[in-house]
């Protein structure tokens, strides 16, 4: 039945993501809390996928709540850190649907036409130099950021404040990475829609 996807071993970590992603959101101000509660939910990030793998329980509904799950954990620490954060949130809700819209589970390996720069940092599934680069930026700056603005780092962990900035400085430039790429993905999106308005009038 189409209902057992819901109960397969990866979506159900989902759920658990979901629910520590709460209780994180609950206790923003509290590090103690938050900082395990976000830092678990990443981990299990890594663990559902290869959980489906491992199981055999790869699916198009667990594909699409794994992104939903890591816009809703971003999307909640810019948006606490920064006025501006929404902005960031909105640019990844606006390429996810865009990427999974067209190309489905299957968007991190669709990018074999587009340009030398894309290639380099999409190439094996975001697993090369720019590619890591790009994905660190993604999900690790606004954790770092959190750490930094609390505390964290400094109180902590002991992360001398040199480092700290260079720490910001490196992933920075990696979300910039990324928000190129993103914006090449959401000009391409609006291609593909012009041209499909295009297509549906020359047959009418």
């Amino acid at each position: 039945m189409a209902s057992e996807v819901f109960l397969y071993v990866p979506n159900i970590i989902g759920y658990i993501r979901i629910l520590l992603l709460l209780i994180g959101w609950w206790c923003f101000n509290c590090p103690p809390i938050f900082v395990p509660c976000y830092v678990i939910s990443i981990i299990l990030d890594g663990l559902d996928g290869y959980a489906a793998r491992r199981l055999n329980q790869v699916s198009e509904f667990g594909a699409w709540l794994d992104v939903v799950i890591d816009n809703l954990g971003r999307g909640m620490l810019w948006s606490a850190l920064f006025e501006w954060g929404y902005f960031v949130s909105a640019l990844e809700w606006c390429v996810f649907v865009c990427t999974h819209s067209c190309m489905g589970a299957e968007w991190k390996s669709r990018f074999g036409c587009s340009p030398w720069w894309i290639q380099r940092v999409t190439a094996n599934g975001f697993k090369s130099p720019l590619g890591v680069l790009c994905i660190s930026g993604l999900h690790v700056l606004p954790v770092w950021l959190y750490g930094y603005q609390k505390g964290v780092l400094t109180e902590v962990l002991f992360v001398p404040f040199t480092l700290q900035c260079c720490g910001i400085a490196i992933l920075t430039a990696g979300r910039l990475l990324c928000f190129a790429v993103e914006v090449w993905c959401l000009g391409m999106h609006i291609k593909f829609l012009t041209r499909t308005d295009q297509k549906t009038k020359e047959k009418d």
